[in-house]
């Protein structure tokens, strides 16, 4: 197995800068999700891994070995896209059999082994003498990754590869992929612009904006604690609510925000100036009686989102925040409930966007 290591990572297309100045290190044997929105660099960094893009500067290692000038077949890694590439004249177990046929390494005993390994563990055992035009595009995809898991290469890099699969076969092929790259120990980038397929499948997420990796976390941390405002936003469904407020001194520095009910102190920076207060909406607690610590919010809005769940639209003083409930809890448009904001949940944003390294408590 070998580590990923990118070294300031520049490309450029005429005036468009697509990748800017990238460095990190994808770890072996794990799964990193390059995750973003369209257009923001992470299929033409994944193509520079693979060596179908050159880099206009910097430098590519798998493990100590500087394969930035190697073609991609000299850097031996396995690719899946998000069309299905199979060889529609053989059956199943051909398409995955074929690469380890011209493998002077592999004999026959373990060639055969390999394959029947993979197609078991892609629960693809009883397809294996099936035509490729008997199955449906999630099964031909099953088939792509299975021959590039039975090469054993050192890295397989997957774009988007279950973008054109129906809903159930989404689900197959993300529980098979999460169970593969436990059991063979490859070190896996996978490029993907939804969140959920990241959420599910990364032991790290590398989130990506305009050519740049603006955090790399666990996706629980990465979730949870976003270094800036576009990470607050992009993940979740809806995303964080952000809400600006002054920043003022009383004394000390204070927030008065409505949602807080009573002015909450900060400390780590010295000047007055604006914040955002980011909250995401399942972290606001929604009561239907006045509970202490909590303060009154008018329904504006109530739609059904995933799960049965309702997203709330609630108006608190002059704010507007989405909160979500469970669909037990029957609240009508114009009615009047409590909001409790637990401040250990709340982030804040400076105007840059960049998260603050404050504290801050009720005063």
């Amino acid at each position: 197995m070998a580590d990923i290591h990118l070294k300031n990572l520049t490309k450029r297309f005429g005036d468009l800068v697509a990748v800017k100045d990238v460095t990190i290190t994808f770890p072996s044997s794990t799964v990193t999700c390059l995750l973003g929105p369209s257009g923001c660099g992470k299929t033409t960094l994944m193509r520079i891994i693979a060596g179908l893009e050159a880099p206009t500067s910097g430098e590519i290692y798998f493990g100590e070995n500087n394969v930035t000038e190697l073609s991609p077949s000299e850097r031996n890694i396995g690719m899946v896209f998000q069309y299905p590439v199979v060889y529609r004249g053989m059956n199943v177990y051909k398409n995955v059999e074929l690469p380890l046929k011209h493998d002077k390494t592999v004999d026959k005993q373990e060639r055969k082994e390999r394959v029947e390994r993979v197609l078991e563990d892609l629960d693809l055992a009883d397809s294996a003498t099936k035509k490729l035009d008997q199955l449906d595009n999630g099964t031909l995809q099953k088939v792509a990754v299975a021959r590039e898991v039975a090469r054993r290469p050192r890295i397989i890099l997957f774009d988007e590869p279950i973008t054109n699969v129906d809903v159930s076969a989404k689900t197959q092929l993300k529980l098979a992929l999460k169970r593969l790259s436990k059991q063979h120990s490859q070190t896996i980038v996978y490029v993907t612009h939804d969140q959920t397929e990241a959420m599910t499948l990364a032991d790290d997420i590398a989130l990506m904006r305009d050519g740049s990796i603006v955090q790399r976390s666990s996706p629980q941390d990465l979730y949870d604690y976003p270094n800036d405002r576009f990470g607050g936003w992009f993940l979740g469904n809806p995303g964080m609510n952000f809400v600006p407020h002054d920043v003022r001194a009383n004394g000390q520095l204070e927030i008065t925000a409505p949602l807080f009910g009573k002015p909450v102190s900060l400390s780590g920076f010295h000047i007055d100036h604006q914040v955002l207060v980011g909250i995401r909406p399942e972290w606001l607690r929604v009561l239907k009686q006045e509970t202490s610590g909590a303060v009154s919010a008018q329904v504006v809005q109530r739609t059904i989102v995933v799960g049965g769940q309702y997203l709330l639209t609630l108006k608190v003083g002059n704010d507007t925040f989405k909160a979500k409930v469970p669909p037990s809890m029957d609240v009508s448009i114009g009615e009047t409930v409590w909001v409790q904001c637990p401040l250990e949940r709340v982030s804040l944003f400076g105007n840059d966007g960049h998260k603050l390294e404050a504290s801050f408590k009720y005063a």
